[in-house]
Formats: C-alpha cells, structure tokens, sequence
C-alpha cells in the first residue's frame, strides 16, 4: 500500500481494535504503525474450537458501521473468497469464529507493512519528539501520539500459577498439545462463562473417555441477555448516552446489564450441556460432573496431577478433585493504564479508583506538561464508555471516532 504514513502516531497492540483503525486510516489515504508482541496476527487462536460460532453478526465486523462501502467489510471478505454466496445460504448472520477469525486475518494480512510483528514495550518515557517506546528486541519508537490497543489480559484466580498441568482457557489448544495423550484423563474446568461452558462441550466430546468436571460458583449456567432491546447497549448511540450520564447512572447501568456480557452462556449451549449431563444420569455413565455454587480453595500440583480442592458454598464441605489439568476460564482484565505509563502517568487524569479518564473520542485527558496525545483504543474505558467498549461491536465506528487520522 503506496499511502503517506500519519505522522508522529504509533499503535501498540495490533488485535481488532489497532485493525478496524489501521483500516479507517487506509480510508481516509494515510497509514498507522504499530507494533505487537505476537509473532504474527491472531485473534485467541487457542479458542478457535470446532462449532463455536460468533455472538455477533458479521455487519459488525471492523467497518460496515462506519462505512458500509469499505473493501473491507466482511462482505467483501466472503466476496474474494469466493463464498458470499454459500454464507447466504447459510441463513445465519453468525458466522463461525474460524471464519470470522479468517476476515481478520485477511485484513491484517492487507497492512502487513505497517505493523512490526514480535516486538515487546519495555517502557515509555517523554521526549523532546513526544514520546519514546522502548522495545524488545532493543529499538527505540519516537512518536508524538500514542494509540493503546492491547485489549484484554488473562486473568487467574489469586494464588494460582501458569504451569504444564494449569493454565487459563485462552492457551487451551496449544496447552493441550504440549500435554499430550488424555484419552483417559480427567479434566478440571474453572468458570460459568461461555469460554468455560465451550471447553466443557469441547474436553467433554474431544475426549470420549475422559472425566471433566466443571467448577462454577453459580446454581447453574447463567444464560446470556441477548434480547432486541437490552443489544441496543452495545449500539454505537449508545456510547454517547452512557458517555454523557453522571458517574452512579454508568454504574447502575453496567451491574443491571452485566449478564448481556460477562458470566453467561448461549442458551443453545446450555442445552447442550444438560442433555449430555442428564443421559450420562440416564445411563450411569458419568463422565460430566458439574459441581455447581462450589469455589477453588487450593490447588495441589505435582508432575502426574493436580489435587484440586474443591468448596461447596452451600453445606462448606471441601471435596479433592484429582485431574491431569485445569483450565481457568476466570476472565480478563483491562490493561492497567497507569502501570503501563510509569512516571507519564502523572501527566494524565485518573479517578479515585485508578481508571483513567478520557474523552469522548478515547484521549486520555492530559494535564499540562504532556508529552503528547494518548488514545485508548479497546477495553480500558468501559467505565465512561459502557459495555461496547470491550467487545468487537464498535471496532469499526470507535476506529473513526480517533481524530489520529488529521494530525
């Protein structure tokens, strides 16, 4: 792409969010640089199961919202496929996460150039240019504005440690692999998402003879509110409504509508799950056990097996659990903003909790004496830009919305 480079700005972190903007840059005839610690592109490669299928419609990809006539819709994706015509067929306006995975993948691939892949930040500090990145391999990045796009973070539940036999859902594929033949084994899966109902259904089907216990501090699987009405939260509208209400109604808003995102299941997957449960009851051959409004109180973890100790919160009697490995589907966490700045942090507004405050259009707000401009470009503002601010839903409108394009 033969397109002048937008001066002075570099995006660190190139998932969705740095994409849908490097594609609202090439719209307005300017590219973006970025950098990003995997060696290449890929969007939670390790939870690309077979059959799991997208929770949004494919006009939300990274620009049909902001500019229906993008080449680089997912429309156009399906058209230089050669399937547009099969996915209408499909009468589904989800498609798979392979194929959506696969769209992204053809956009990056298109920008390619302007991303330096396996480059990790060291650290940021000010400079007479602005700022200056550090990276590793050892490189020094000036840059007069900042876009953050690191998206999301793993998260485990205290005490617990990555290991061979122990790991969060989002390394699940290549953790398996490493460990090697379970036909027999035992599985543990920590959760009450729909990551963690996924693996279930995956360990559960992948490993016929296997045991895999589910461990989730809810009565059951919760559904996901997925209604006509509650959906409209996650509208681009809706960014300016939430943005420009006063702090107790964000937060009252964000508790009520919770279960739209966060700690809930499709209700087909639910079905699914019980129906495997419920005939394995039938049977007596029982393979699925769920042990429900239960917590994790320690793991005990040797070269042949976890001891997981597992708390009933309703009678507090602890049971072992005995598996070959545990899969935390416990969520993710926003990237910490003022940890990430260093020293910068004091140029930029943060509240009394430590969440930095920005614009409507995601800049940080500066304080006098700031190097530069910093966007946050993804999940670190859901507090003042509601729930759409941590889900694919907006990419393509929150990545036009970034006046970064005219500097």
């Amino acid at each position: 792409m033969s397109r002048p480079e937008v001066p002075g700005m570099l995006g660190i972190g190139f998932g969705p969010s740095n994409l849908a903007l490097a594609v609202a840059l090439a719209e307005r005839g300017v590219r973006g640089r970025f950098v990003d610690t995997q060696p290449r592109f890929g969007w939670h490669r390790d939870m690309l199961l077979p059959g799991t299928r997208m929770q949004i419609p494919f006009l939300k990809d990274l620009a049909t919202l902001r500019n229906p006539q993008s080449a680089f819709t997912f429309v156009n994706y399906l058209s230089a496929r050669g399937r547009l015509v099969d996915f209408i067929g499909r009468h589904d306006v989800f498609p798979s996460r392979h194929e959506f995975h696969d769209y992204l993948q053809w956009t990056a691939d298109q920008f390619a150039a302007d991303v330096h892949y396996g480059c990790r930040v060291l650290g940021v500090t000010g400079s007479d240019a602005g700022f200056a990145v550090q990276l590793d391999p050892a490189e020094v990045i000036f840059a007069r504005t900042l876009v953050l796009g690191t998206g999301l973070h793993s998260v485990l539940p205290a005490g617990t440690r990555s290991s061979p036999r122990q790991w969060h859902s989002h390394r699940l594929l290549s953790a398996l692999a490493a460990l090697g033949s379970l036909e027999r084994g035992r599985f543990a899966v920590v959760g009450a998402g729909q990551s963690a109902a996924e693996v279930v259904a995956y360990l559960h089907h992948t490993y016929p003879r296997a045991e895999v216990h589910a461990v989730f501090g809810r009565y059951g699987y919760s559904l996901a509110d997925d209604s006509a009405f509650v959906n409209r939260i996650f509208d681009p509208a809706a960014v300016d409504e939430f943005y420009g209400a006063d702090s107790v109604e964000r937060q009252r808003l964000l508790d009520y509508h919770r279960s739209a995102n966060y700690s809930a299941v499709d209700v087909d997957l639910i079905a699914d799950l019980y129906e495997r449960e419920y005939g394995e009851r039938v049977s007596g051959d029982r393979r699925l056990f769920l042990h429900r409004a239960c917590s994790v109180t320690g793991a005990d973890e040797d070269d042949a097996e976890v001891r997981l100790a597992v708390r009933n919160l309703i009678d507090n009697t602890t049971e072992t659990v005995r598996c070959d490995a545990v899969v935390y589907a416990t969520g993710y966490a926003p990237m910490d903003v003022s940890a990430f700045l260093g020293e910068l942090a004091s140029c930029y507004e943060f509240d009394d909790r430590g969440h930095p405050m920005a614009t409507r259009d995601y800049k940080l707000v500066a304080r006098p004496g700031a190097p530069g401009d910093i966007y946050l470009n993804g999940a670190t503002v859901e507090h003042s830009h509601g729930l759409g601010a941590t889900l694919l839903s907006n990419v393509a409108v929150r990545g036009g919305d970034q006046p970064v394009t005219v500097r």
